[in-house]
Protein backbone atom coordinates (compact mmCIF):
# COMPACT_ATOMS: atom_id res chain seq x y z
CA UNK A 1 0.00 0.00 0.00
CA UNK A 2 1.22 3.08 -0.73
CA UNK A 3 1.30 6.84 0.70
CA UNK A 4 -1.26 8.58 -0.75
CA UNK A 5 -1.63 11.39 -2.89
CA UNK A 6 -2.90 14.19 -1.25
CA UNK A 7 -6.15 15.55 -1.89
CA UNK A 8 -6.94 18.46 0.58
CA UNK A 9 -10.70 19.10 2.27
CA UNK A 10 -10.29 22.67 0.79
CA UNK A 11 -8.75 21.91 -2.77
CA UNK A 12 -11.56 18.60 -2.71
CA UNK A 13 -14.46 21.19 -2.90
CA UNK A 14 -13.33 24.37 -3.35
CA UNK A 15 -14.36 26.01 -6.78
CA UNK A 16 -15.76 22.65 -7.52
CA UNK A 17 -19.92 23.84 -7.99
CA UNK A 18 -21.49 26.93 -10.60
CA UNK A 19 -24.35 28.54 -8.35
CA UNK A 20 -27.72 26.69 -9.57
CA UNK A 21 -29.73 28.84 -11.78
CA UNK A 22 -33.49 29.40 -10.16
CA UNK A 23 -36.90 29.38 -12.11
CA UNK A 24 -40.20 30.37 -9.97
CA UNK A 25 -42.92 29.39 -12.02
CA UNK A 26 -43.89 26.06 -13.94
CA UNK A 27 -42.28 25.18 -16.74
CA UNK A 28 -43.84 24.37 -20.38
CA UNK A 29 -41.60 21.75 -21.51
CA UNK A 30 -41.46 22.65 -25.74
CA UNK A 31 -40.28 19.67 -27.95
CA UNK A 32 -39.81 20.46 -31.21
CA UNK A 33 -41.60 18.57 -34.20
CA UNK A 34 -45.29 16.67 -32.49
CA UNK A 35 -47.05 17.87 -30.88
CA UNK A 36 -47.09 21.83 -31.33
CA UNK A 37 -44.66 22.62 -28.64
CA UNK A 38 -46.74 25.95 -28.39
CA UNK A 39 -49.14 23.27 -26.45
CA UNK A 40 -47.46 21.12 -24.80
CA UNK A 41 -47.35 21.50 -21.07
CA UNK A 42 -46.00 19.80 -18.08
CA UNK A 43 -46.85 21.65 -14.91
CA UNK A 44 -44.61 20.12 -11.87
CA UNK A 45 -44.07 22.35 -9.02
CA UNK A 46 -41.44 24.72 -7.68
CA UNK A 47 -39.35 23.00 -4.55
CA UNK A 48 -36.63 25.56 -2.75
CA UNK A 49 -36.02 26.99 -6.50
CA UNK A 50 -35.77 23.82 -8.49
CA UNK A 51 -38.55 22.87 -10.75
CA UNK A 52 -39.76 19.21 -10.48
CA UNK A 53 -42.22 17.16 -12.23
CA UNK A 54 -42.95 13.58 -11.45
CA UNK A 55 -44.80 10.67 -13.21
CA UNK A 56 -44.16 11.95 -16.80
CA UNK A 57 -44.74 8.69 -18.60
CA UNK A 58 -42.17 8.07 -21.09
CA UNK A 59 -43.86 4.63 -22.29
CA UNK A 60 -46.20 1.94 -21.91
CA UNK A 61 -45.70 -2.13 -22.57
CA UNK A 62 -47.56 -4.85 -22.66
CA UNK A 63 -46.53 -8.34 -20.31
CA UNK A 64 -43.23 -9.70 -21.23
CA UNK A 65 -43.21 -7.55 -24.29
CA UNK A 66 -40.90 -4.92 -25.30
CA UNK A 67 -41.96 -1.00 -24.63
CA UNK A 68 -43.59 1.02 -27.02
CA UNK A 69 -43.31 4.94 -27.06
CA UNK A 70 -46.63 7.14 -27.23
CA UNK A 71 -47.51 10.22 -28.41
CA UNK A 72 -46.83 13.32 -26.09
CA UNK A 73 -49.86 15.04 -24.51
CA UNK A 74 -51.31 17.80 -26.53
CA UNK A 75 -52.67 19.56 -23.58
CA UNK A 76 -51.33 20.19 -19.76
CA UNK A 77 -50.35 17.59 -17.71
CA UNK A 78 -49.92 17.68 -14.07
CA UNK A 79 -46.75 16.19 -13.38
CA UNK A 80 -46.38 16.29 -9.59
CA UNK A 81 -46.72 12.48 -7.78
CA UNK A 82 -44.66 9.61 -9.03
CA UNK A 83 -45.94 6.90 -10.55
CA UNK A 84 -46.41 3.57 -9.30
CA UNK A 85 -43.81 0.86 -8.46
CA UNK A 86 -43.59 -1.91 -11.06
CA UNK A 87 -44.98 -5.01 -9.05
CA UNK A 88 -42.95 -6.39 -6.08
CA UNK A 89 -42.19 -8.07 -2.93
CA UNK A 90 -42.26 -5.83 0.01
CA UNK A 91 -42.51 -2.34 -1.82
CA UNK A 92 -41.31 1.34 -0.59
CA UNK A 93 -44.44 3.09 -1.71
CA UNK A 94 -48.08 0.84 -1.76
CA UNK A 95 -48.71 1.70 -5.72
CA UNK A 96 -48.09 -0.70 -7.71
CA UNK A 97 -49.17 -1.46 -11.48
CA UNK A 98 -47.80 -3.22 -14.79
CA UNK A 99 -48.32 0.47 -16.27
CA UNK A 100 -45.16 1.74 -14.29
CA UNK A 101 -43.02 3.60 -16.96
CA UNK A 102 -42.29 6.90 -15.75
CA UNK A 103 -39.85 9.75 -15.18
CA UNK A 104 -39.09 12.26 -13.32
CA UNK A 105 -37.34 15.49 -13.55
CA UNK A 106 -35.73 18.14 -11.70
CA UNK A 107 -34.24 21.21 -13.51
CA UNK A 108 -32.53 24.58 -11.85
CA UNK A 109 -34.01 26.37 -15.16
CA UNK A 110 -36.24 24.29 -17.34
CA UNK A 111 -36.03 26.73 -20.45
CA UNK A 112 -34.04 24.91 -24.04
CA UNK A 113 -31.54 27.62 -24.36
CA UNK A 114 -30.15 26.66 -20.16
CA UNK A 115 -28.50 23.29 -21.81
CA UNK A 116 -27.56 21.46 -18.65
CA UNK A 117 -25.84 18.50 -18.19
CA UNK A 118 -28.41 15.65 -17.92
CA UNK A 119 -27.52 12.99 -14.75
CA UNK A 120 -29.82 10.12 -15.18
CA UNK A 121 -30.46 7.50 -12.09
CA UNK A 122 -31.21 3.90 -12.25
CA UNK A 123 -32.73 2.63 -8.60
CA UNK A 124 -30.75 -0.27 -7.11
CA UNK A 125 -32.36 -3.33 -5.18
CA UNK A 126 -30.83 -5.82 -7.57
CA UNK A 127 -33.33 -6.69 -10.35
CA UNK A 128 -36.26 -7.79 -7.70
CA UNK A 129 -37.55 -4.40 -6.26
CA UNK A 130 -36.58 -0.94 -5.40
CA UNK A 131 -38.04 2.47 -6.49
CA UNK A 132 -37.54 5.88 -7.54
CA UNK A 133 -39.65 7.12 -4.87
CA UNK A 134 -36.70 6.62 -2.28
CA UNK A 135 -36.38 10.22 -0.27
CA UNK A 136 -32.24 8.94 -0.68
CA UNK A 137 -32.32 9.55 -4.21
CA UNK A 138 -34.75 12.12 -4.60
CA UNK A 139 -32.91 14.56 -7.11
CA UNK A 140 -33.39 17.89 -5.38
CA UNK A 141 -30.09 18.63 -3.79
CA UNK A 142 -28.21 17.57 -7.00
CA UNK A 143 -30.02 19.06 -9.47
CA UNK A 144 -29.10 22.37 -7.57
CA UNK A 145 -25.52 22.01 -6.00
CA UNK A 146 -24.32 20.26 -8.93
CA UNK A 147 -26.01 22.37 -11.98
CA UNK A 148 -27.51 19.86 -13.37
CA UNK A 149 -30.49 18.66 -14.59
CA UNK A 150 -31.46 15.59 -12.69
CA UNK A 151 -33.90 12.38 -14.05
CA UNK A 152 -34.71 9.31 -11.87
CA UNK A 153 -36.35 6.14 -14.34
CA UNK A 154 -39.36 3.82 -13.50
CA UNK A 155 -38.70 0.29 -15.13
CA UNK A 156 -40.20 -3.03 -15.01
CA UNK A 157 -37.67 -5.55 -13.17
CA UNK A 158 -38.20 -9.38 -11.75
CA UNK A 159 -40.09 -11.29 -13.34
CA UNK A 160 -41.58 -8.62 -15.49
CA UNK A 161 -38.52 -7.17 -16.67
CA UNK A 162 -36.35 -10.38 -16.84
CA UNK A 163 -38.59 -13.25 -16.97
CA UNK A 164 -37.07 -15.93 -19.60
CA UNK A 165 -40.27 -17.17 -22.64
CA UNK A 166 -38.53 -16.76 -25.63
CA UNK A 167 -37.89 -20.78 -25.94
CA UNK A 168 -42.24 -20.76 -25.51
CA UNK A 169 -42.20 -18.61 -28.62
CA UNK A 170 -41.08 -15.85 -30.56
CA UNK A 171 -43.79 -13.77 -28.98
CA UNK A 172 -42.14 -13.70 -26.16
CA UNK A 173 -38.66 -12.76 -27.64
CA UNK A 174 -37.99 -9.74 -25.65
CA UNK A 175 -38.87 -10.83 -22.47
CA UNK A 176 -35.49 -11.86 -20.99
CA UNK A 177 -34.41 -7.82 -21.59
CA UNK A 178 -37.72 -6.19 -21.45
CA UNK A 179 -36.12 -4.32 -18.21
CA UNK A 180 -33.49 -2.94 -20.04
CA UNK A 181 -35.01 -2.12 -23.07
CA UNK A 182 -37.39 -0.12 -20.64
CA UNK A 183 -34.20 1.75 -19.68
CA UNK A 184 -33.36 2.28 -23.47
CA UNK A 185 -36.68 4.02 -24.41
CA UNK A 186 -36.47 6.52 -21.07
CA UNK A 187 -33.04 7.46 -22.82
CA UNK A 188 -34.04 8.10 -25.97
CA UNK A 189 -37.33 9.85 -24.51
CA UNK A 190 -34.73 12.22 -22.71
CA UNK A 191 -32.83 12.68 -25.57
CA UNK A 192 -35.71 13.63 -27.79
CA UNK A 193 -37.11 15.91 -25.35
CA UNK A 194 -35.06 16.65 -22.44
CA UNK A 195 -34.31 20.12 -24.24
CA UNK A 196 -37.75 21.58 -22.84
CA UNK A 197 -36.39 21.14 -19.29
CA UNK A 198 -33.27 22.70 -19.59
CA UNK A 199 -31.29 19.60 -20.48
CA UNK A 200 -28.54 19.08 -23.30
CA UNK A 201 -28.79 16.16 -25.58
CA UNK A 202 -25.33 15.58 -26.33
CA UNK A 203 -24.16 15.41 -22.35
CA UNK A 204 -25.82 12.37 -20.67
CA UNK A 205 -24.77 10.55 -17.84
CA UNK A 206 -26.54 7.46 -16.33
CA UNK A 207 -25.59 6.51 -12.87
CA UNK A 208 -26.99 4.03 -10.54
CA UNK A 209 -26.41 2.15 -7.20
CA UNK A 210 -26.62 -1.47 -6.47
CA UNK A 211 -28.62 -3.04 -8.92
CA UNK A 212 -28.86 0.74 -10.90
CA UNK A 213 -24.92 -0.19 -11.60
CA UNK A 214 -25.28 -3.32 -12.87
CA UNK A 215 -27.79 -2.29 -15.69
CA UNK A 216 -26.04 0.40 -16.80
CA UNK A 217 -22.97 -2.10 -17.07
CA UNK A 218 -25.13 -4.32 -18.63
CA UNK A 219 -25.74 -1.24 -21.25
CA UNK A 220 -22.57 -1.11 -21.98
CA UNK A 221 -22.79 -3.98 -23.50
CA UNK A 222 -26.31 -3.68 -25.21
CA UNK A 223 -25.79 -2.71 -28.96
CA UNK A 224 -29.11 -0.72 -29.50
CA UNK A 225 -27.85 1.45 -26.13
CA UNK A 226 -25.30 3.01 -28.51
CA UNK A 227 -24.86 6.68 -28.28
CA UNK A 228 -27.90 7.05 -26.26
CA UNK A 229 -25.40 8.14 -23.19
CA UNK A 230 -21.72 9.67 -23.15
CA UNK A 231 -20.28 9.32 -19.20
CA UNK A 232 -21.37 6.83 -16.75
CA UNK A 233 -21.18 5.54 -12.67
CA UNK A 234 -21.51 3.19 -10.64
CA UNK A 235 -22.07 2.73 -7.18
CA UNK A 236 -21.71 -1.20 -5.32
CA UNK A 237 -23.09 -2.52 -8.62
CA UNK A 238 -21.54 -4.49 -11.39
CA UNK A 239 -22.41 -6.96 -14.24
CA UNK A 240 -19.41 -9.00 -14.76
CA UNK A 241 -21.28 -11.49 -16.79
CA UNK A 242 -25.30 -11.65 -17.98
CA UNK A 243 -27.65 -14.89 -17.17
CA UNK A 244 -26.79 -18.16 -18.93
CA UNK A 245 -30.40 -18.48 -21.38
CA UNK A 246 -30.22 -22.26 -19.99
CA UNK A 247 -30.34 -21.19 -16.14
CA UNK A 248 -32.79 -18.56 -16.62
CA UNK A 249 -35.25 -21.27 -18.48
CA UNK A 250 -34.74 -22.89 -14.86
CA UNK A 251 -35.54 -19.71 -12.96
CA UNK A 252 -38.51 -19.20 -15.33
CA UNK A 253 -39.81 -22.99 -14.60
CA UNK A 254 -39.36 -22.75 -10.71
CA UNK A 255 -41.23 -19.62 -10.69
CA UNK A 256 -43.87 -20.81 -12.39
CA UNK A 257 -43.57 -24.27 -10.18
CA UNK A 258 -44.01 -21.28 -7.07
CA UNK A 259 -47.46 -20.75 -8.58
CA UNK A 260 -48.46 -24.34 -9.42
CA UNK A 261 -48.04 -24.11 -12.63
CA UNK A 262 -46.53 -26.69 -15.28
CA UNK A 263 -43.40 -26.37 -16.70
CA UNK A 264 -44.82 -24.88 -19.98
CA UNK A 265 -48.15 -23.77 -18.72
CA UNK A 266 -47.11 -19.92 -20.30
CA UNK A 267 -51.07 -19.32 -21.36
CA UNK A 268 -51.79 -18.95 -17.81
CA UNK A 269 -48.52 -17.00 -16.77
CA UNK A 270 -49.71 -14.08 -19.37
CA UNK A 271 -53.28 -13.39 -17.80
CA UNK A 272 -52.60 -13.89 -13.97
CA UNK A 273 -52.99 -10.84 -12.08
CA UNK A 274 -50.14 -9.31 -11.35
CA UNK A 275 -50.44 -10.09 -7.31
CA UNK A 276 -50.18 -13.53 -8.29
CA UNK A 277 -46.95 -13.38 -10.15
CA UNK A 278 -45.63 -11.47 -7.32
CA UNK A 279 -46.17 -14.37 -4.85
CA UNK A 280 -44.28 -16.42 -7.44
CA UNK A 281 -41.08 -14.20 -6.40
CA UNK A 282 -41.13 -16.53 -3.63
CA UNK A 283 -39.22 -19.39 -5.32
CA UNK A 284 -36.34 -20.40 -4.16
CA UNK A 285 -33.20 -19.90 -7.15
CA UNK A 286 -32.72 -23.41 -8.57
CA UNK A 287 -28.82 -22.58 -9.28
CA UNK A 288 -27.77 -20.37 -6.34
CA UNK A 289 -30.16 -20.93 -4.15
CA UNK A 290 -31.49 -18.51 -1.76
CA UNK A 291 -34.40 -16.03 -3.04
CA UNK A 292 -35.14 -16.25 -7.08
CA UNK A 293 -32.73 -14.03 -9.14
CA UNK A 294 -34.34 -12.89 -12.67
CA UNK A 295 -32.02 -10.33 -14.72
CA UNK A 296 -30.36 -9.65 -17.81
CA UNK A 297 -30.53 -12.76 -20.47
CA UNK A 298 -27.75 -13.62 -23.36
CA UNK A 299 -30.44 -14.30 -25.32
CA UNK A 300 -28.27 -13.25 -28.62
CA UNK A 301 -31.73 -10.54 -29.29
CA UNK A 302 -30.23 -7.40 -27.30
CA UNK A 303 -27.52 -8.84 -25.53
CA UNK A 304 -25.08 -10.40 -27.69
CA UNK A 305 -21.85 -10.73 -25.26
CA UNK A 306 -21.06 -10.64 -21.99
CA UNK A 307 -20.60 -6.90 -20.46
CA UNK A 308 -17.16 -7.45 -18.92
CA UNK A 309 -16.21 -10.93 -19.69
CA UNK A 310 -13.65 -12.20 -21.41
CA UNK A 311 -13.19 -8.47 -21.96
CA UNK A 312 -14.35 -5.00 -21.27
CA UNK A 313 -17.65 -4.78 -24.50
CA UNK A 314 -15.81 -2.93 -27.18
CA UNK A 315 -18.64 0.02 -27.17
CA UNK A 316 -18.33 1.00 -23.59
CA UNK A 317 -14.54 1.84 -24.29
CA UNK A 318 -15.37 5.35 -25.40
CA UNK A 319 -17.28 6.04 -22.43
CA UNK A 320 -15.61 7.98 -19.31
CA UNK A 321 -16.84 5.83 -16.26
CA UNK A 322 -16.76 6.46 -12.47
CA UNK A 323 -16.65 3.33 -10.45
CA UNK A 324 -17.44 2.84 -6.57
CA UNK A 325 -17.41 0.81 -3.67
CA UNK A 326 -17.73 1.07 0.26
CA UNK A 327 -15.16 -0.67 2.72
CA UNK A 328 -18.24 -2.64 4.22
CA UNK A 329 -20.94 -3.47 1.88
CA UNK A 330 -21.81 -6.61 3.85
CA UNK A 331 -22.90 -4.58 7.16
CA UNK A 332 -25.77 -3.07 5.54
CA UNK A 333 -27.43 -6.56 4.38
CA UNK A 334 -25.86 -9.36 6.93
CA UNK A 335 -26.95 -8.02 10.30
CA UNK A 336 -24.48 -8.08 13.35
CA UNK A 337 -27.75 -9.20 15.24
CA UNK A 338 -29.15 -11.36 12.36
CA UNK A 339 -28.68 -15.70 12.95
CA UNK A 340 -25.72 -15.63 10.87
CA UNK A 341 -23.70 -13.34 12.43
CA UNK A 342 -25.15 -14.03 15.99
CA UNK A 343 -22.50 -16.16 18.33
CA UNK A 344 -19.77 -16.32 15.63
CA UNK A 345 -16.70 -17.07 16.57
CA UNK A 346 -13.32 -18.90 15.55
CA UNK A 347 -14.81 -21.89 15.54
CA UNK A 348 -17.74 -21.55 13.07
CA UNK A 349 -16.17 -18.85 11.05
CA UNK A 350 -15.51 -20.91 8.18
CA UNK A 351 -18.88 -22.71 7.86
CA UNK A 352 -20.82 -19.46 7.90
CA UNK A 353 -18.22 -17.32 5.57
CA UNK A 354 -18.70 -20.02 3.00
CA UNK A 355 -22.41 -19.63 1.47
CA UNK A 356 -21.49 -15.91 1.67
CA UNK A 357 -18.47 -15.74 -0.96
CA UNK A 358 -18.80 -15.75 -4.69
CA UNK A 359 -15.05 -16.42 -5.08
CA UNK A 360 -14.33 -20.44 -5.04
CA UNK A 361 -11.88 -20.45 -1.97
CA UNK A 362 -11.83 -22.97 1.00
CA UNK A 363 -13.36 -20.65 3.26
CA UNK A 364 -11.31 -22.14 6.15
CA UNK A 365 -7.83 -21.36 3.91
CA UNK A 366 -9.48 -17.59 3.45
CA UNK A 367 -9.76 -16.86 7.23
CA UNK A 368 -6.59 -18.71 7.93
CA UNK A 369 -5.07 -15.77 5.88
CA UNK A 370 -6.79 -12.97 7.43
CA UNK A 371 -5.97 -13.93 10.65
CA UNK A 372 -2.33 -14.44 10.10
CA UNK A 373 -2.23 -10.80 8.13
CA UNK A 374 -5.03 -8.80 11.00
CA UNK A 375 -4.07 -10.59 14.36
CA UNK A 376 -5.65 -7.83 16.30
CA UNK A 377 -9.01 -8.66 14.32
CA UNK A 378 -12.05 -10.56 15.84
CA UNK A 379 -13.84 -12.93 14.16
CA UNK A 380 -17.09 -10.35 13.58
CA UNK A 381 -14.48 -8.27 11.56
CA UNK A 382 -12.47 -10.79 9.27
CA UNK A 383 -16.31 -12.28 8.52
CA UNK A 384 -17.08 -8.74 7.31
CA UNK A 385 -13.96 -7.71 5.60
CA UNK A 386 -14.13 -11.66 3.65
CA UNK A 387 -17.54 -11.13 2.68
CA UNK A 388 -17.41 -7.84 1.45
CA UNK A 389 -14.08 -8.30 -0.52
CA UNK A 390 -15.03 -12.17 -1.60
CA UNK A 391 -18.41 -11.14 -3.05
CA UNK A 392 -19.59 -7.29 -2.93
CA UNK A 393 -16.08 -5.86 -4.39
CA UNK A 394 -14.35 -8.57 -6.69
CA UNK A 395 -16.94 -7.26 -9.76
CA UNK A 396 -15.63 -3.55 -9.29
CA UNK A 397 -11.83 -4.77 -9.67
CA UNK A 398 -12.52 -7.02 -12.75
CA UNK A 399 -14.47 -4.09 -14.52
CA UNK A 400 -12.14 -1.62 -13.66
CA UNK A 401 -8.82 -3.51 -15.07
CA UNK A 402 -10.72 -4.92 -17.64
CA UNK A 403 -11.40 -1.72 -19.27
CA UNK A 404 -7.33 -0.50 -18.17
CA UNK A 405 -6.20 -4.01 -20.17
CA UNK A 406 -8.45 -2.52 -23.06
CA UNK A 407 -7.31 1.23 -23.33
CA UNK A 408 -10.69 2.09 -22.46
CA UNK A 409 -11.19 6.25 -22.13
CA UNK A 410 -10.29 7.20 -18.63
CA UNK A 411 -11.87 5.29 -15.55
CA UNK A 412 -11.93 6.66 -12.21
CA UNK A 413 -12.05 4.50 -9.11
CA UNK A 414 -13.27 5.40 -5.48
CA UNK A 415 -13.52 3.52 -2.16
CA UNK A 416 -16.12 4.86 0.40
CA UNK A 417 -14.43 4.35 3.75
CA UNK A 418 -15.88 6.99 6.41
CA UNK A 419 -18.44 5.14 8.88
CA UNK A 420 -21.62 6.00 9.53
CA UNK A 421 -21.28 8.50 12.64
CA UNK A 422 -24.84 7.26 13.45
CA UNK A 423 -24.45 3.49 13.78
CA UNK A 424 -20.50 3.13 13.90
CA UNK A 425 -21.23 -0.91 13.56
CA UNK A 426 -22.18 -0.16 10.61
CA UNK A 427 -19.06 1.16 9.16
CA UNK A 428 -19.12 2.15 5.76
CA UNK A 429 -21.85 -0.33 4.42
CA UNK A 430 -23.59 -0.49 0.89
CA UNK A 431 -26.37 2.05 -0.20
CA UNK A 432 -23.90 4.76 2.30
CA UNK A 433 -22.32 6.62 -0.32
CA UNK A 434 -26.47 7.60 -2.32
CA UNK A 435 -26.72 10.69 0.40
CA UNK A 436 -23.65 11.87 -0.32
CA UNK A 437 -23.86 11.73 -3.82
CA UNK A 438 -27.39 12.74 -3.85
CA UNK A 439 -26.52 15.58 -0.90
CA UNK A 440 -29.78 14.31 1.16
CA UNK A 441 -28.04 13.97 4.33
CA UNK A 442 -31.13 14.49 6.52
CA UNK A 443 -33.71 11.86 4.30
CA UNK A 444 -35.03 8.72 5.82
CA UNK A 445 -32.90 6.13 5.66
CA UNK A 446 -29.20 8.15 5.39
CA UNK A 447 -26.40 6.82 8.03
CA UNK A 448 -23.98 9.36 7.02
CA UNK A 449 -25.42 12.41 9.34
CA UNK A 450 -25.35 16.22 8.50
CA UNK A 451 -22.19 16.97 10.66
CA UNK A 452 -19.87 19.71 9.05
CA UNK A 453 -17.63 16.57 7.83
CA UNK A 454 -21.15 15.07 5.90
CA UNK A 455 -21.42 18.15 3.69
CA UNK A 456 -18.53 18.32 2.89
CA UNK A 457 -18.04 14.71 1.59
CA UNK A 458 -21.54 15.30 0.13
CA UNK A 459 -19.58 18.49 -1.93
CA UNK A 460 -16.80 17.08 -3.18
CA UNK A 461 -19.11 13.83 -4.51
CA UNK A 462 -21.48 16.17 -5.96
CA UNK A 463 -18.66 18.12 -7.66
CA UNK A 464 -17.03 14.86 -9.33
CA UNK A 465 -20.32 12.84 -10.19
CA UNK A 466 -21.77 16.35 -12.06
CA UNK A 467 -17.93 17.30 -13.37
CA UNK A 468 -18.17 14.16 -15.48
CA UNK A 469 -21.72 14.37 -16.63
CA UNK A 470 -20.65 18.30 -17.64
CA UNK A 471 -17.00 17.89 -19.39
CA UNK A 472 -16.43 13.74 -19.03
CA UNK A 473 -13.93 13.93 -16.26
CA UNK A 474 -14.57 14.00 -12.45
CA UNK A 475 -15.12 17.79 -10.95
CA UNK A 476 -12.11 16.81 -8.42
CA UNK A 477 -9.08 18.15 -10.54
CA UNK A 478 -6.23 15.87 -8.29
CA UNK A 479 -8.42 12.76 -8.60
CA UNK A 480 -6.25 10.67 -11.12
CA UNK A 481 -7.62 8.00 -13.55
CA UNK A 482 -7.53 3.72 -12.69
CA UNK A 483 -4.54 2.26 -14.63
CA UNK A 484 -2.47 -0.63 -14.12
CA UNK A 485 -0.39 -1.97 -12.08
CA UNK A 486 -1.25 1.65 -9.67
CA UNK A 487 -4.84 1.04 -9.41
CA UNK A 488 -5.33 4.77 -8.10
CA UNK A 489 -8.52 4.73 -5.73
CA UNK A 490 -9.87 8.14 -4.52
CA UNK A 491 -10.55 7.07 -1.23
CA UNK A 492 -13.04 8.96 1.65
CA UNK A 493 -12.13 8.56 5.22
CA UNK A 494 -13.73 10.14 8.53
CA UNK A 495 -10.25 12.75 7.91
CA UNK A 496 -9.37 13.37 4.62
CA UNK A 497 -10.18 12.44 0.50
CA UNK A 498 -7.08 11.34 -0.80
CA UNK A 499 -6.09 9.13 -4.02
CA UNK A 500 -4.08 5.95 -3.10
CA UNK A 501 -2.54 2.89 -5.35
CA UNK A 502 -4.09 -0.30 -4.76
CA UNK A 503 -5.49 0.54 -0.92
CA UNK A 504 -6.69 -3.32 -0.51
CA UNK A 505 -3.71 -4.61 -2.50
CA UNK A 506 -3.69 -7.86 -0.25
CA UNK A 507 -7.49 -8.58 -0.48
CA UNK A 508 -7.17 -8.05 -3.90
CA UNK A 509 -4.48 -10.34 -4.81
CA UNK A 510 -5.71 -13.21 -2.05
CA UNK A 511 -9.13 -12.93 -3.66
CA UNK A 512 -7.59 -13.21 -7.16
CA UNK A 513 -6.36 -16.42 -6.74
CA UNK A 514 -9.97 -17.99 -6.85
CA UNK A 515 -12.71 -17.61 -9.86
CA UNK A 516 -15.25 -14.88 -9.22
CA UNK A 517 -18.79 -16.44 -9.88
CA UNK A 518 -21.35 -13.79 -10.85
CA UNK A 519 -24.60 -13.98 -8.92
CA UNK A 520 -27.04 -15.02 -11.39
CA UNK A 521 -25.08 -16.43 -14.01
Amino acid sequence: MSAGKGISRRGAIGGALAGAALFSAPAIGAVKGRPDPRTLKYRGFIDRGVSVFRGIRYARAKRFDKPTREPLPSSEFVATEFGPLCPQRNPMTPEMSEDCLFLNIWSPDPRPEARRPVMVYFHGGAYNWGSVTDPLTQGLHLAAKGDVVVVSVNHRINVFGYGWLYPFGEKFRHSGNAGQLDRICALEWIREHISAFGGDANRVMVFGQSGGGAKIATLMAMPVASGLFHSAATMSGQQVIGQGPANALKRTRAFMRELGLGDSDVATLTTLPYDRLVEGLAATDPVIGGGIYFGPVLDMIHLHRHPFWPDAAPQSLNIPMILGNTRDETRAFIRADGPVVHGLDWSNIAERLAPQIKIDLRSDWVVSQYRAKFPDWSAEKVFYAATTAGRSWPGQVIEADRRAEAGAKATWVYQLDRESPLDPKRGAAHTDDLPYVFGTLAAPGSYSGTDKRAHEISDAMIAAFAGLARNGVPGLKDWTPYSLPDRDTLVIGQDRIMVQSDPRQWERELWATGQYIQPGG
